[in-house]
């Protein structure tokens, strides 16, 4: 803000005035020599009047005196790419973000609103800034890739107005940006034993939202996050969940998100005036948003931008802004490839209870464990041996054991059988929201798996909307959603928890990822969107879009347990309203497009017997990675990503369409340039189609080289999947 031309001045606010200028002269002089930094002082003092009347006896006389100074400070990413404005003007913290010189952040407003406090905003200045940069790299004990690489300036802002204080922290990365608030133990607080935060300021202005393109499921609906995503500009955006992307008119690609979600509510963004988006806390059943003390540290809220959708893909922003490893060693974290007691359900060839239908038995998990055996699996998902499924289950979690197993399905027995084939057995914990039922259980629970060796566990939280049970302190039954603050810490507690017995946890029905796994590695997946169940009953099933957004979307916060490879697409006939969408290659494809350390081989044993050249790629796939690269990719269109495996050289390629066919054109300079490769293709026929012929496919050989290119021809809703081996 400039300086205001007054017309009627006193001699000593002219004095004044002349003072501040001459300041300000002096302090341009010096920003002009430090134009080099990260970060600059941009301090524009202006004059921000107030009008005071006073009425005496003799005269009345107006004073329009200068207030207080506006600031900006300027952060850049190590690439000066990305520009970070954070301003104090008109008595208010903003923040603005630009990419290659195109606003794509417009002036948003920064703070918090307490109960106890009032807002932690409007009214507070820059108090004292400091800066930083860091530059480093560290290694992931598995993952889409093996190095990480977080290179970043940093700034930490003070703002106070003159009673109370609270920080804010930015960090710049080349692929994005990070800011968090901090409100510290201060002396006007001593005392206060609890804040409670009933709004978060933050915002996310984005201009033109009438031409920018967003891909986006509902925020705080009944359902979760297993929704289809909606393509529509920006502008249409009611409350969405995130990660949430959208595309500028120019092209840059954007996804808000939020990392290191621990002890707060999850975040969702409502828009209010077009391209407004707010955040918006899931409150408690009470109401309060967040229930904290002096001293707390937010999430961070997280800006990945890219000039192209592959830019996305290949970010590592959430991860870095996630703390290092709190549990040690984690050599007992496995990833993995697993089968499962779980599709013949989903058909109803089988069922979760009791009775002549029942899936999770003896003998058929001891079946499972030879398939799994035989073909190179190391573990059998069982979902339904413990007692509580009968009746309605999905209705009244109370009833859960988990610990008593039904009469015809033996722990100990199965365990055994399957540690002499090498294959473990994968637990699974449904809870069907009623929590504190879960949670009085937990420990024994866990005891019983570690004394027979399973490590690793898939739990459930099926519960619509704000039907998570909780039993507080009084014994009053509360309702919670499930991504408010309680379960944010309960998720979170069973993690923790699990790791003390060397078990790792893969959630369904979860809080949303936040790079939480690089804090606890023993959070090894997540579902956490519309998965392959839905394509058994779903109304509708998965359509091909879907596994072409989802890329650009869920994956961007952490691995996914999505459970492909169906090769039974359409078990009622492909004129069935339940059916899989896809081409049967594009089935393969989705164990390289769709990132989790244990994938599952969702289908029944008897439909990969019969299509064992397929099945093939599923056995050899890897997942564990060394180093991942997108390709090519459009949002909804279509996405190609190649992995290198982490246990040797070879490299493995993914990629599908929506529902139009199309060729891609794949460049192979990402491989070693001093060795040949073998290709094996899986791709689709020449008349593949996914609602007509879902079944033609090709297996073939080539030898290639770096200096190659492939060209994909890809059949609506299709895919193609490749091993590369070195020669």
């Amino acid at each position: 803000m400039g300086l205001t031309p007054l017309s009627v001045l006193s001699s000593s606010i002219s004095n004044t005035l002349k003072s501040t200028q001459k300041r300000a002269h002096q302090m341009r002089t010096k920003r002009s020599t430090q134009a080099h930094s990260p970060l600059r002082l941009a301090s524009n003092i202006g004059l921000m009047t107030v009008l005071s009347t006073f009425t005496a006896l003799t005269a009345l006389t107006a004073f329009i005196a200068p207030m207080a100074q506006a600031q900006t400070l300027q952060l850049s990413s190590p690439d000066s790419h990305i520009m970070v404005l954070l301003s104090d003007d008109n008595r208010q913290p903003h923040y603005q973000v630009s990419f290659h010189g195109e606003t794509v952040i417009d002036s948003s407003r920064l703070g918090l609103v307490f109960k106890q406090l009032g807002e932690l905003g409007q009214g507070f200045t820059l108090k004292s800034h400091k800066t930083s940069s860091h530059d480093s790299q560290w290694q992931q004990p598995w993952g889409e890739r093996e190095t990480i690489y977080d290179k970043h300036h940093a700034l930490s802002a003070i703002f106070s107005n003159g009673a109370l204080s609270f920080e804010v922290e930015f960090k710049a990365f080349d692929d994005g940006i990070g800011f968090r608030y901090r409100v510290p133990k201060q002396a006007c607080l001593k005392g206060v034993a609890q804040l409670d935060i009933t709004n978060e300021l933050s915002e996310f202005s984005v201009l033109d939202a009438k031409h920018a393109t967003a891909w986006w499921i509902p925020g705080r609906g009944w359902n979760r996050y297993e929704y289809l995503y909606n393509t529509t500009s920006l502008d249409k955006v009611d409350r969405a969940h995130t990660p949430f992307t959208f595309k500028t008119v120019k092209g840059t690609h954007i996804s808000i998100h939020e990392a290191a979600l621990i002890d707060y509510a999850a975040m969702v963004l409502n828009q209010g005036r077009d391209g407004k988006l707010k955040a918006d806390l899931t409150p408690w059943s009470d109401g309060i948003l967040v229930k904290t003390a002096p001293g707390f540290t937010t999430p961070w809220r997280t800006i990945q931008i890219a000039d192209s959708a592959t830019g996305l893909l290949n970010s590592d922003l959430i991860l870095n802004l996630n703390e290092p490893n709190k549990l040690g060693d984690v050599s007992w974290v496995k990833p993995g490839k697993y089968v499962g007691i779980w599709w013949g359900m989903h058909l109803g060839e089988n069922t979760w209870g009791s009775g002549p239908k029942h899936g999770a038995t003896s003998s058929e998990t001891q079946r499972y464990m030879d398939f799994a055996a035989e073909y190179g699996f190391d573990g059998v998902l069982v979902e339904g041996w413990n007692e509580g499924w009968d009746g309605s289950w999905y209705e009244n979690g109370d009833v859960f054991s988990f610990t008593k197993a039904y009469e015809d399905f033996d722990l100990a027995k199965v365990t055994a059988y399957g540690a002499a084939k090498n294959v473990r057995l994968v637990g699974h914990h449904e809870t069907s929201g009623s929590v504190t039922n879960y949670r009085n259980q937990m420990s024994a629970a866990y005891d019983l798996y570690k004394k027979h060796g399973v490590t690793q566990v898939k739990t459930g939280y099926v519960a619509d909307g704000a039907q998570i049970k909780r039993v507080d302190e009084q014994g009053i039954v509360r309702h919670e959603w499930h991504d408010g603050q309680f379960m944010v810490n309960e998720y979170l507690h069973s993690v923790t928890e699990a790791a003390k017995r060397g078990i790792s946890i893969n959630t369904h029905e979860p809080i949303k990822d936040t790079g939480l796994r690089r804090t606890y590695p023993n959070w090894i997946a997540r579902e956490g969107a519309r998965g392959q169940e839905y394509n058994a009953w779903g109304t509708p099933p998965n359509n091909p879009e879907h596994t072409a957004i989802l890329p650009f979307t869920r994956m961007l916060a952490g691995p996914m347990d999505f459970t492909p490879g169906i090769f039974n697409l359409a078990p009622e006939g492909l004129d069935a309203v339940n059916r899989v969408q896809t081409t049967l290659t594009k089935q393969l494809a989705l164990y390289v497009v769709l990132y989790s350390p244990i994938q599952m081989a969702a289908d029944l044993p008897r439909n990969y017997v019969q299509r064992l050249d397929a099945f093939q790629f599923i056995r050899d796939v890897p997942t564990d990675w060394r180093q991942s690269i997108a390709l090519a990719g459009e949002v909804g269109d279509f996405v190609a990503i190649a992995r290198q495996a982490k246990a040797n050289d070879e490299w493995f390629i993914g990629a599908l369409s929506d529902e139009n066919s199309r060729e891609l054109r794949l460049t192979l300079d990402f491989l070693d340039k001093d060795r040949t490769y073998q290709a094996q293709i899986y791709r689709d026929g020449p008349k593949a189609h996914w609602l007509t012929n879902p079944y033609d496919y090709v297996i073939e050989t080539k030898t290639l080289t770096a200096k190659d290119s492939l060209t994909l021809t890809l059949a609506a809703s299709g895919g193609v999947a490749i091993r590369l081996l070195p020669l």
